[in-house]
């Protein structure tokens, strides 16, 4: 994007929001307000790339601009900040975390690359706990608002950087097991109210969801993008399902799970073998 191409567009948000000849729509929003937008438009281009509509991705990215310029004209009216302001303080971070790319710093490798910038990180957080008065935690900044997968992700991650992690995968197997034997103790439990028990089972899901993202980031994999695909798979085989007892000139709910299953093990096994060639 040209430097005029992107001071248009300023301009253009910045009419967009005027109060007497702006958009009525643009001109009432708030932070608050836009925040489902800015979500909804991450999720779009997530979406663009999966598909490897790379046209589409064009599109998305721009919306997703759209909204860090919305954030910027309205801080600029409240006199908090401006849009330059964001690629300053950009442009210093990542100068800053990349001194082996920008300051002739030498690493000797991947490894100790990836540990500079933890580094760099914590001391940002520091700085930023100072700031606040408030005591500095490796936990600190993890947004509440992404999806909780992620979060556990993140979390675990932080936790792993200071040494609080198992070193080998069967410790991190077994804990699975045991929080699923856990969740089955509570199922069988019948000395409490419907109400107690649906508590304490949902505490119990929670350890082993937890637990399995663990695992997870043991075997060196994103859990937020292991279950996309696995989501994906499953929807492209039970559409695949839906199809058979579609030709078969019946509905789902005539079959049954039996049939299904039946079904759904050809379809299987069918996909498996295209993937195969």
């Amino acid at each position: 994007m040209s430097q005029n191409s992107i001071e248009q567009l300023l301009n253009i948000m910045k009419q967009l929001r005027d109060p007497e000849s702006g958009c009525p729509w643009d001109t009432k929003q708030t932070f608050a307000s836009i925040v489902p937008h800015t979500i909804e438009e991450v999720y779009e281009v997530a979406d663009a790339i999966e598909q490897q509509d790379y046209k589409e991705l064009q599109g998305e990215l721009g919306d997703l601009l759209f909204q860090v310029v919305f954030y910027a004209q309205m801080a600029k009216e409240q006199n908090l900040f401006e849009f330059d302001d964001i690629t300053a303080t950009l442009n210093e971070k990542l100068i800053r975390r990349h001194p082996h790319v920008f300051s002739g710093k030498e690493f000797a490798d991947e490894q100790a690359v990836h540990a500079n910038w933890e580094a760099e990180k914590e001391k940002e957080r520091a700085l930023k706990a100072q700031a606040a008065d408030k005591d500095d935690s490796v936990l600190d900044n993890i947004p509440l608002a992404i999806p909780a997968l992620s979060r556990a992700y993140k979390i675990q991650k932080r936790c792993a950087n200071v040494g609080f992690d198992w070193k080998k995968l069967a410790p991190v197997i077994d804990k699975i097991k045991e929080e699923l034997d856990e969740v089955l103790v509570e199922v069988k439990r019948d000395d409490l109210t419907e109400q107690q028990k649906q508590l304490r089972i949902e505490d119990e899901l929670g350890d082993l969801l937890f637990a399995n993202v663990n695992l997870v980031r043991h075997l060196k994999c994103n859990p937020e993008q292991v279950l996309r695909q696995a989501n994906h798979k499953f929807e492209t085989r039970f559409r695949l399902v839906e199809l058979e007892v579609f030709k078969q000139g019946r509905l789902m709910s005539d079959c049954s799970l039996e049939e299904l299953e039946d079904i759904w093990v050809k379809v299987k096994d069918r996909l498996n073998s295209d993937a195969a060639y």
